[in-house]
């Protein structure tokens, strides 16, 4: 690499970067893409093939199948970075955002693809099944947000950029705080997000209580990098058992995605290379853009700090990512 001590992050999306078509490229292009895949199939018991290129949305859209479709496009992802690169081009330290955070431990040396897999099944289906509530994202400062949203009987589910804030509550109380806000905010209009529940909140205390005999009973190395942790928003300690339970308690926290980000650039980080998922409304691989990049680049605003930011979320950026950190 010509680049002159690059420190570069991996990084990973969580729900709401899933769509149908999703892998369609990488299977196509990729034999080990579709060698993962069958690999899922077998641990998950579904096709998840077909799930992710047919859909239906709806189906997909489930929690209980979004988790494990995007952990393993990510690692996908990941896997053929690896391969374009040789293995040349490693990584400093890793984070995600909710469910990336596993995809970030893999990434890490601390899950294998079968245990996280399992471990994301295993969550998915706990949030699906015993959460409660909806999501609203408001682009104001935590700040601004937190007393009226508590004043609703909501909580903070994830503070992603100064300016974006994220609620979790029931629909009704939602409604409520919607009312509230554009009273108090006209021109800040928050966007309703689909969920099946109100995710980092109070209202995923007993999905969590569900999910935490599969967590502590998952196989888990030291990681061989630094880690980022949703829960704290610093590093992970490489304890096992610590990480555990600040996954226990990411479910029913704040995702501090912000302070993951700052956290980052304070430890020298110079490259950013996200994996996996994709937005906007092209119905290809090739036509979606990637989940995390705007609050990559928002958070870098009036610091000084200047990260060189990489998609690697289908075949293409995989491909011209892997020839930019290469040359």
């Amino acid at each position: 690499m010509s680049i002159h001590n690059p420190q570069i992050m991996f990084v990973f999306p969580g729900q709401g970067s899933q769509y149908v078509g999703m892998s369609r490229d990488l299977i196509r292009d990729f034999p080990s893409a579709r060698l993962l895949y069958e690999q899922a199939n077998d641990i998950l018991g579904y096709d998840l093939i077909t799930l992710c290129q047919e859909g239906p949305e709806d189906n997909l859209r489930l929690t209980r199948h979004t988790q494990p479709a995007l952990l393993t496009h990510s690692l996908a992802c990941l896997n053929i970075f690896h391969e374009l690169t040789e293995g040349q081009v490693q990584p400093v330290l890793t984070a995600g955002h909710s469910l990336g955070e596993y995809c970030a431990l893999v990434a890490a040396g601390a899950l294998d693809f079968a245990t996280a897999l399992h471990l994301v099944q295993k969550r998915g289906e706990c949030m699906g099944t015993y959460g409660d509530g909806e999501m609203l994202a408001f682009p104001l400062h935590l700040d601004n947000v937190q007393s009226l949203a508590e004043k609703h009987f909501c909580a903070i589910a994830a503070c992603n950029l100064p300016d974006q804030t994220v609620v979790g509550g029931r629909g009704e109380d939602l409604d409520r705080l919607t009312e509230d806000s554009h009273a108090l905010f006209p021109r800040k209009k928050p966007t309703r997000l689909k969920t099946e529940g109100a995710f980092h909140t109070f209202y995923m205390i007993t999905a969590a209580l569900h999910f935490r005999p599969v967590l502590e009973a998952a196989p888990m190395n030291a990681p061989t990098i630094k880690i980022l942790s949703n829960y704290t928003g610093t590093f992970h300690h490489p304890d096992p058992a610590a990480i555990k339970n600040r996954l226990f308690l990411q479910l029913f926290h704040p995702v501090k995605w912000i302070n993951n980000l700052e956290t980052a650039f304070h430890d020298g980080v110079t490259h950013i290379v996200e994996f996996g998922g994709g937005m906007g409304s092209g119905a290809n691989p090739e036509d979606k853009r990637p989940n995390l990049e705007s609050m990559i680049k928002k958070a870098q605003r009036g610091s000084d700090y200047s990260i060189h930011y990489h998609a690697a979320i289908n075949s293409q950026t995989l491909r011209d990512t892997a020839k930019a950190l290469r040359s």
